[in-house]
């Protein structure tokens, strides 16, 4: 019988370094999927979580907060897009037009998991990911991430009921404070089996360095 690795994938769905950090994730336990099961909880992080509705500028936005020059930003931005192309996701060639709020994104992603499964939550952490990074469309715009959804295969109307309450609100904010009070401050983390601490998009063979030492000692 194969041993189970479990990972809490801490993330922002706003994070471009934890959409490379995924798929290079996914290219680590596909490899290993003969000697490993992994279970993969996506828990909630927010990089801007005073983000008013309708966002801001990207450019600006990354100027002001890493004190960094419109050129030297968009440089960032093309080395991103090579490494999400290798890890699996094609960003727009463009960029991100705009950050936004992406507390509902947790909601759903809460949801997903609870109402459904870990494999439909992470159909639809990939895309809502695929949805802001990609299609470089507004998540404040409850259709276009109600087309995630869809694409997630994830029932359209429940998920609207949740958008326009506040259901699953507490349950993602004592998620956050869990992580965050336990000394997460920059995302991707990475936590297998609850003792081990991986930060950044880790190359795929660092996470399967990761998971062969701590399948030796299951």
């Amino acid at each position: 019988m194969k041993p189970t690795i479990k990972i809490d994938y801490v993330s922002d769905v706003a994070c471009p370094w934890c959409a490379v950090g995924l798929g290079n994730l996914n290219q680590a336990m596909a490899e290993l999927s003969d000697k490993v099961n992994f279970e993969v909880h996506f828990r909630p992080f927010e990089l801007n979580p005073n983000m008013p509705h309708g966002g801001q500028d990207a450019i600006e936005h990354l100027t002001e907060k890493y004190g960094l020059t419109a050129e030297q930003v968009k440089v960032n931005q093309a080395n991103i897009r090579t490494k999400a192309l290798e890890a699996g996701f094609a960003f727009h060639p463009e960029g991100r037009k705009r950050v936004y709020n992406t507390f509902d994104a947790h909601r759903l992603l809460y949801w997903a998991g609870k109402e459904y499964d870990l494999q439909k939550q992470a159909a639809l952490k990939k895309e809502l990911l695929n949805t802001y990074f990609c299609l470089a469309v507004s998540l404040d715009d409850p259709e276009n991430v109600l087309d995630a959804v869809i694409r997630a295969g994830l029932d359209k109307n429940r998920a609207q009921e949740v958008l326009k309450s506040n259901e699953y609100s507490k349950e993602v904010r004592d998620e956050e404070a869990t992580y965050t009070g336990a000394g997460i401050s920059s995302v991707p983390s990475i936590i297998i089996d609850g003792q081990y601490l991986l930060q950044g998009a880790q190359p795929p063979e660092a996470f399967v360095n990761a998971f062969e030492q701590i399948n030796k000692t299951i």
